[in-house]
């Protein structure tokens, strides 16, 4: 399909390490001036739902300051554009659980909130787990949960986890197999 959109014209007006922030003059599909504004992710979004030989997941619980709340998400983190999605949900994993594992599965690729961005996110099922030491990076204050796949599902349905790519996620594997 044909984009009904037109850009007049493009400014930065906000950049960092890790976002940029673009306001677009345009013409709406109707022909009307408007402005635009998105935000360009330098990071993809990662997730990983460990999956243990019994049935447990782990969550990983943490304050999101964009919220000002606490949040209970499955391991997940940004994944540099020049780094594999696989090689990044192995880093996180291993970082924020102290897991390795040695079976991966993509499951779910997701564009998230795309009406203002254009992130995007992969989630992957890893099995066959060893359990070592996390490494959290210095700017986070991690809790580590272990539970049932179960009641991780049964927390996204109480509204409990509401993190986007942790209620996707787990919710994909949980119908995958079966639960």
């Amino acid at each position: 399909m044909k984009n009904p959109w037109k850009t007049l014209s493009s400014k930065t007006q906000y950049d960092n390490s890790w976002i940029e922030v673009v306001e677009h003059q345009v013409l709406k599909p109707s022909g009307a001036p408007g402005i635009y504004g998105t935000v360009h992710f330098k990071n993809r979004a990662i997730g990983v739902v460990p999956l243990a030989e019994n049935g447990d997941t782990w969550l990983v619980g943490q304050f999101r300051y964009p919220l000002g709340t606490y949040s209970w998400e499955i391991p997940e983190g940004g994944g540099p554009l020049h780094e594999s999605p696989l090689a990044a949900a192995q880093r996180e994993l291993k970082e924020e659980c102290g897991i390795t594992a040695s079976q991966w599965e993509l499951i779910l690729e997701m564009d998230l909130s795309n009406s203002t961005t254009d992130e995007k996110s992969y989630s992957y099922l890893a099995r066959g787990l060893e359990i070592g030491e996390s490494e959290p990076e210095d700017g986070e204050v991690l809790e580590l949960r272990r539970l049932p796949l179960k009641e991780a599902v049964a927390m996204v349905e109480r509204g409990e986890i509401r993190d986007a790519l942790a209620v996707a996620s787990l919710l994909k594997v949980a119908r995958v197999l079966g639960i």
